[in-house]
C-alpha cells in the first residue's frame, strides 16, 4: 500500500543510515578524511604533488615505480572514499599525463590491481567519478566556520591552478544548496498520504526556494573558474575513455582484465541530487530523446550504490505528479509548477555555462588551429563523453515539457 511506502521511506530517512545521506551535507561525504594508512604514503604523496610532477615529466616514472599495494588496511567506508579519490586522480593523471597527444592505454597492474578492488568493494566504476572529485574532495579550512567557498579548500589538485579547486567547490556548494530541500520529502510523501494539502504546498515551496538558491550558488562558477583554464586544461583530466577518440576501444587495466574497458568520465549526469527531483517531480526523460534518458540512466552506475538505492526507492513511491493532477487544485498545480520552473532554470543555467566553459572556448581552438567546424569532435563533448550541448537541449526540453498547462 502507498502509505506503507511512504512510513517506510520516512523510517529510512529518519535514521539517515541506509541511503548515506547526511542530514546537512545530503549526498556530499561529511567531513572527508585526508589521510591514509603509512602504508599507502606512496599513493598519497604522489597524488598531492601531480601537478608538479606532471610539469617536471616525473609522473609516470613514479608511479610505475609503485609497490602493488594490497586494500586490506583500507577498512570503513570513509577511508575507502579517501583511497578511490587518490587511485582517481593519480589514475587520470597517469592516462592523459601533461593533455597532449602521449596517452597512455594501459594502466599498469601496480596501481590497476588495487584500484579494481577498491571500487569493487565501493560499488563504483574503477575512474574518477562525481562522487570522488566533488562529494568527497573537500575540508573547511576552520573546521568550526560556515560552509562557504572562502572556508573551503579542495584535497587533490590537477594542473590548472586553482581551476579545479573553483570548480570542484561550486559543484559542491550547488550540490549542498539543492540538498537541503532533501529533508522535506518525507514530508511530502507524508502530505499526500493524509491528503494534507497545506503541509504539501509548504514542502514543494521549501524545495523550490532551495533549486532556486542552487541557481543563485551556481553564479559562483564565474568568480572562480576560467573557461580557457577549464576547456584547455582541467576538462581534458576529467575526461575519461568511453566515446573518447583519443581512447577509442577505452583503458586497459593491466592485472585484472584481458581487454580494454570503457569508463564514461566525471560528469554532472552523476550527481544524484538533480536525478532525485526529477524522480520526484515525474520528469521522465525516457518521454525525450532516447540518448539522453540512456544516458542519465548510466550515469547511476557511476554513484554511490545507496544513492542508486535511494533512486529507486523514490522510483517506487506514490506519483506526486499525478496527486497533482488528480487533485484539481490550482493553487496546488501552480506551487508543482513553480518547483518544475526552478528545475528548468537550473537547467538553463547549466546550457549558458557550458557554452561559455566548452562552446565557446572549443570553437576558439578550431579557429586557432583551423579546422573543421565539426560540433561531433571531442572538443565539444562533455567530461562524461556526450554530445554536451545536445544533451543538455534534451534534458531541458523534457523538464519544460513536465509544467502543467491550465485546462
Amino acid at each position: 500500500m502507498p502509505g506503507d511506502n511512504v512510513s517506510a521511506m520516512e523510517g529510512s530517512w529518519k535514521i539517515g543510515e541506509e541511503f548515506h545521506i547526511d542530514k546537512d551535507m545530503g549526498f556530499a561525504l561529511p567531513n572527508p578524511l585526508e589521510e591514509l594508512p603509512h602504508t599507502y604514503a606512496p599513493w598519497i604523496s604522489i597524488a598531492r604533488n601531480l601537478p608538479v610532477l606532471i610539469e617536471n615529466g616525473q609522473l609516470r616514472a613514479e608511479v610505475e615505480k609503485l609497490s602493488q599495494l594490497s586494500i586490506d588496511e583500507l577498512r570503513g567506508h570513509k577511508l575507502q572514499r579517501l583511497a578511490h579519490l587518490v587511485l582517481g586522480y593519480i589514475t587520470m593523471a597517469y592516462v592523459w599525463n601533461r593533455g597532449d597527444e602521449d596517452v597512455r592505454k594501459v594502466l599498469p597492474r601496480n596501481i590497476a590491481v588495487p584500484y579494481c578492488e577498491l571500487s569493487k568493494k565501493l560499488g563504483l566504476p574503477p575512474i574518477l567519478v562525481y562522487a570522488d572529485c566533488v562529494l568527497a574532495n573537500w575540508k573547511k579550512k576552520d573546521p568550526n566556520g560556515p560552509l562557504t567557498y572562502e572556508n573551503m579548500e579542495i584535497l587533490f589538485s590537477f594542473p590548472g591552478g586553482d581551476c579545479g579547486k573553483g570548480f570542484f567547490l561550486v559543484s559542491l556548494l550547488v550540490e549542498n544548496a539543492a540538498a537541503s530541500a532533501i529533508k522535506e520529502i518525507p514530508i511530502l510523501f507524508n502530505a499526500m498520504q493524509h491528503q494534507d494539502q497545506d503541509a504539501l504546498k509548504k514542502a514543494l515551496g521549501k524545495i523550490t526556494s532551495c533549486l532556486c538558491k542552487a541557481r543563485e550558488v551556481f553564479k559562483q562558477i564565474h568568480t572562480h573558474v576560467d573557461p580557457n583554464e577549464f576547456f584547455n586544461v582541467l576538462r581534458i583530466y576529467l575526461s575519461g575513455w568511453k566515446g573518447n577518440a583519443r581512447l577509442p576501444d577505452g583503458l586497459l587495466y593491466e592485472g585484472v582484465w584481458d581487454t580494454p574497458k570503457q569508463y564514461a568520465g566525471g560528469s554532472a549526469g552523476q550527481s544524484s541530487i538533480f536525478q532525485c527531483f526529477d524522480v520526484l517531480l515525474g520528469i521522465q526523460h525516457n518521454t525525450g530523446e532516447k540518448f539522453a534518458a540512456s544516458f542519465l540512466q548510466d550515469m547511476r552506475q557511476y554513484m554511490p550504490p545507496a544513492h542508486r538505492d535511494f533512486l529507486q526507492s523514490l522510483e517506487k513511491q506514490p506519483s506526486l505528479r499525478e496527486f497533482v493532477l488528480s487533485n484539481g487544485d490550482p493553487d496546488l498545480k501552480a506551487v508543482y509548477n513553480d518547483c518544475v520552473s526552478a528545475m528548468v532554470s537550473l537547467r538553463k543555467y547549466h546550457k549558458t555555462i557550458v557554452k561559455s566553459y566548452i562552446v565557446k572556448p572549443g570553437e576558439e581552438k578550431r579557429m586557432q588551429n583551423q579546422t573543421s567546424a565539426d560540433p561531433s569532435e571531442q572538443e565539444n563533448k562533455g567530461t562524461g563523453g556526450t554530445e554536451v550541448l545536445s544533451f543538455l537541449k534534451a534534458v531541458l526540453c523534457t523538464t519544460e515539457k513536465c509544467l502543467l498547462t491550465e485546462d
